[in-house]
C-alpha cells in the first residue's frame, strides 16, 4: 500500500503553496488506495509552536485533509534520532564539524557551482566526534544518485556538488532537517514525498542518507512554486495570508479547493469543489511542472 506524507513546519499559517502541496500528496495517496499521514516538522525549537500546528491541522481538516494515523511531532522523537545519529557514528559515517557561522559565510563565498549551490566543501573530514556536544556532518560517498521526479522524470544529481556533506546534529542540540526527514520518512514506512520544487536539490542527499541507514527511498514528486500575481515570491500581504484571511475576502473554502484542483490539473476551470470531487481527476502527468500565479482577485 502507497503512503504519502504531508509534513509543514509549525511556524506560520498554510500559505496556498502549502495548501496546494497538501492537497498534491493527499490525491496522489488517495488515487491510489494509499494512506495519508501528517508530520509536524518542529525540531527547531526556538521557531516552531505548537500552537501554529494545531492550527495548521485545523486548516488542513477544513479542506477535508485529516491524517489516516496519528500525527507525528517530531520534537518528542530526539531518542530515536540518538539512536540513529550513534548507529552512524559505528559505522564511521559522521565526523564533527567546528566551523562557525562566519566560517560557512567566507566558504559560501568561494567560487561555486553555476546554479548557485555553494555546497560544504568537507573541511572539518579529519576531525574526531567526541560526543554530542558538536555539530555532526554525514560523510558522503563520492558519486552520482539516480532516481525519478514524477514531474522531472529521471535525475542524476552528485550530492557531493550539490550540498556536499549535510549537516545532521547542530551545536545548539537541535536534530538537522536531513536527519529527521529522513528518519521520520523511514519510520512512518513512506513511500511517496510531495514537496515544493524548492526541495528538489537535496533529493540525492537524503537518498545517499537512506542508504546509510539501510532505508529504502520513496517515490518523489516535486512541484513548482505558488507565487504572486506578478511572479514575485509570495509574502505576507500577497497570496501568503492562509485560509482565514481568505475566508475574510469572501473566499469560501470550496474556491480555494477548485483553484488548487484547476492547478494540478484536475478541473479544466476553477469551479468550487471538495478536495474528494477531486480524486478521480488526479494524474501526475496532467499537473503543471512550472510556477503557478495566485489569482490577482485574491492578492
Amino acid at each position: 500500500m502507497s503512503v504519502g506524507r504531508f509534513a509543514p513546519s509549525p511556524t506560520g499559517v498554510l500559505h496556498l503553496g502549502n495548501l496546494r502541496t497538501a492537497l498534491a500528496s493527499w490525491l496522489s495517496a488517495r488515487a491510489n488506495g494509499g494512506r495519508w499521514l501528517i508530520r509536524m516538522e518542529d525540531v527547531d525549537g526556538p521557531r516552531c509552536h505548537r500552537e501554529l500546528g494545531e492550527a495548521q491541522l485545523r486548516d488542513l481538516a477544513a479542506l477535508g485533509l485529516e491524517s489516516d494515523g496519528p500525527v507525528m511531532w517530531q520534537s518528542e522523537r530526539s531518542d530515536s534520532y540518538r539512536e540513529v545519529l550513534a548507529r552512524l557514528h559505528e559505522a564511521r559515517r559522521l565526523y564533527p564539524c567546528s566551523c562557525t557561522r562566519k566560517d560557512l559565510q567566507v566558504l559560501a563565498s568561494a567560487p561555486h557551482t553555476g546554479d548557485g549551490l555553494r555546497p560544504y566543501p568537507g573541511r572539518c573530514r579529519n576531525h574526531t566526534w567526541q560526543g554530542f556536544d558538536q555539530a555532526l556532518r554525514l560523510r558522503l560517498p563520492a558519486g552520482p544518485v539516480v532516481w525519478r521526479d514524477h514531474l522531472f522524470g529521471l535525475q542524476t544529481d552528485d550530492p557531493a556538488l550539490l550540498t556536499g556533506d549535510p549537516l545532521l546534529f547542530r551545536r545548539d542540540g537541535c536534530f538537522a532537517y536531513h536527519l529527521a526527514v529522513v528518519v521520520d520518512d523511514g519510520a512512518q514506512e513512506v513511500t511517496e514525498v510531495v514537496r515544493g520544487a524548492d526541495l528538489r536539490s537535496v533529493t540525492a542527499t537524503q537518498i545517499r542518507l537512506q542508504e546509510a541507514l539501510g532505508l529504502p527511498h520513496p517515490a518523489y514528486g516535486h512541484l513548482g512554486l505558488v507565487v504572486a500575481p506578478d511572479g514575485s515570491r509570495l509574502g505576507k500581504r500577497i497570496g501568503a495570508q492562509g485560509l482565514a484571511a481568505l475566508a475574510g475576502r469572501g473566499i469560501s473554502t470550496e474556491e480555494v479547493l477548485g483553484w488548487l484542483g484547476w492547478s494540478l490539473g484536475c478541473l479544466e476551470q476553477p469551479r468550487p469543489c471538495s478536495a474528494a470531487d477531486l480524486i478521480g481527476s488526479f494524474r501526475w502527468d496532467r499537473v503543471k511542472k512550472g510556477e503557478v500565479r495566485v489569482p490577482g482577485s485574491w492578492a
